[in-house]
């Protein structure tokens, strides 16, 4: 029985929509956040912010992940961030129920609940619901994790082209994550990936969907791509400087972490963690961080870009960056 995650106001002709800022890693989400909620307190009203990130969950996962300072985080009641040791694990079907819960905890305070975040796959839950997807299987998420280490995710990408090609064609071979999902999947079910997503379209939340009446929601998608990759690479840099490499020494020190959970998998962590176990050198290192950074950022591009009805800025263009904080100004007072 599928659940539903739409949120069913108690008056809906008086409840606004819920304003959710969108866009790929590095194009100003957060800097947006906070000066939409500093204007909001100028003005008498209160806006609390629930994070829409997969890393920032993760207490200890902090440089890496740019999460808010804690000024920013004093200034600004944030949900969703440091709920969880990295021992842990969070879905998106988690993220979505709390989604929910937070939005109408936030609306009984009197206060504006403000969405923000770039992890596609929680939008996707939050906005349309949960898939038909199965519910993990330990026991075969293990067996896959060995087969992985022992030829290699390329290898699995290959088994999984037999048995589900289209998901395999929008998958890159060595994400392992993502691969062994889709291989699981096809365990459990006997059917690929892709056949039980086409079943249930409005749930897949990608090719052509529209916003749900209930959300606003505005994209930050820079023009300028070769911009936002140097902007990403500096502040990659400004990580390692800013103590990156001793955030994740410290995070290796716990000897219940490894390399195959889902917060050591973060982007950028995933990539210092092989640089201090001595599997490649620092100028590796930072080449696959980097890479992998511009792959995220690309993948998001693709989820939005698919999403109708989205309203876009660049937040590269200071007009359009202070079209943007307008119209999330005008959203608080619908």
């Amino acid at each position: 029985m599928q659940t539903e995650l739409h949120i069913q106001p108690t008056h809906p002709s008086v409840q606004p929509p819920i304003l959710c800022i969108v866009g790929p890693t590095g194009a100003g989400k957060t800097y947006l956040a906070m000066a939409l909620a500093e204007h909001a307190k100028s003005n008498g009203q209160t806006v609390e912010l629930i994070s829409m990130d997969s890393a920032l969950v993760y207490r200890g996962l902090d440089i890496g992940s740019a999460k808010p300072t804690k000024a920013e985080q004093a200034a600004v009641q944030h949900h969703l961030i440091d709920i969880l040791d990295p021992t842990e694990s969070y879905s998106a079907a988690r993220f979505a129920n709390d989604a929910k819960r937070l939005c109408q905890e936030i609306r009984e305070r009197g206060n504006i609940p403000v969405v923000v975040g770039g992890t596609m796959l929680y939008w996707r839950a939050w906005a349309y619901g949960l898939s038909s997807l199965p519910p993990a299987d330990p026991e075969i998420r293990a067996r896959l994790d060995e087969q992985g280490k022992a030829i290699g995710w390329p290898a699995m990408h290959s088994e999984l082209t037999k048995v589900d090609p289209v998901t395999a064609a929008r998958l890159q071979p060595n994400d392992s994550q993502r691969v062994q999902r889709a291989l699981e999947v096809y365990e459990i079910t006997g059917k690929p990936m892709s056949e039980l997503l086409a079943d249930s379209p409005s749930e897949d939340g990608r090719e052509g969907s529209s916003i749900p009446e209930w959300i606003d929601l505005i994209s930050l998608e820079p023009s300028d791509r070769s911009r936002l990759h140097q902007n990403l690479e500096k502040r990659f840099d400004e990580m390692l400087v800013g103590g990156l490499l001793e955030e994740v020494e410290l995070l290796r020190k716990n000897p219940d972490l490894h390399s195959d959970l889902p917060a050591i998998r973060s982007v950028g962590y995933r990539q210092v963690w092989e640089y201090l176990s001595g599997e490649v050198d620092q100028a590796e290192m930072r080449y696959k961080a980097l890479a992998a950074t511009r792959q995220l950022g690309k993948r998001q591009l693709t989820w939005l870009r698919a999403i109708a009805g989205r309203k876009t800025f660049d937040p590269f263009n200071p007009d359009e960056l202070n079209a943007a904080l307008e119209y999330c100004k005008q959203s608080l007072n619908k």
